[in-house]
């Protein structure tokens, strides 16, 4: 494969998970790979021998996890709605590297996320359903907008079973309560201190509508202090 090269620079990462549904860890990325992202699972790197292509980088504990993600791209074949496949090593996949601000990126930075973004992921979903697989774990972090278009990032989930319901409730809440904060930057702790008391409801019974309307009082609060 072309990465052979690079092979033992990947090899040289070292990364240790963490519990829960921590980020992993760096130890130690050599200085000729950049770091793209961090994950619960893995670093992604990228080579400027291949500017078009990230490695995904597993901690050794959770190969499973690796191989899980591989088949899921094997039967999701060619499709618009997610990064190429180009083939896996021991503790890494090769994939395309795709540009654009995550839908998290978007809120922080004001950008307006169009609503072909969401009819993208309905398709996205449903496409994986014809392929024999579950679409879940989708949330603001693994959307991105890529020229007024959705692509889906981390598919490692989608051989899971049962529906965590994130996206659903992604979707009530842009329909209801985006159109009010469409293009203002949202500050990153106040994002986070909602998620937060998201996964704090959403082990009863979530009420979209009130959650919503606690997350714009607290928004007009820090604006007004």
């Amino acid at each position: 494969m072309f990465w052979q090269p690079i092979k033992p620079l990947i090899e040289k990462i070292e990364i240790q998970p963490n519990p829960g549904n921590q980020l992993v860890t760096i130890q130690y990325i050599p200085e000729e790979l950049e770091k793209i992202g961090v994950g619960t699972d893995a670093v992604v790197v990228r080579h400027p021998a291949h500017p078009g292509v990230v490695f995904k980088r597993y901690v050794k504990e959770r190969d499973q996890v690796r191989q899980d993600e591989e088949e899921v791209y094997r039967r999701l074949g060619d499709s618009p709605y997610f990064p190429i496949f180009y083939g896996s090593e021991d503790h890494f996949l090769a994939l395309s590297y795709e540009q654009g601000p995550t839908l998290y990126e978007c809120l922080v930075e004001g950008i307006p996320i169009p609503d072909r973004v969401i009819t993208d992921v309905e398709e996205a979903r449903q496409y994986v359903r014809n392929q024999g697989l579950n679409p879940r774990d989708i949330h603001l972090k693994n959307v991105l907008l890529q020229n007024g278009r959705a692509k889906l990032l981390d598919v490692s989930e989608y051989m899971k079973p049962g529906d965590d319901g994130r996206w659903d409730h992604l979707v009530q809440g842009y329909r209801l309560f985006y159109p009010l904060i469409e293009g203002r930057k949202i500050p990153v702790d106040l994002i986070e201190q909602v998620k937060q008391a998201y996964y704090d409801q959403v082990k009863g019974d979530v009420s979209l509508l009130e959650f919503g309307r606690q997350f714009l009082q607290l928004w007009r609060n820090r604006k007004q202090s």
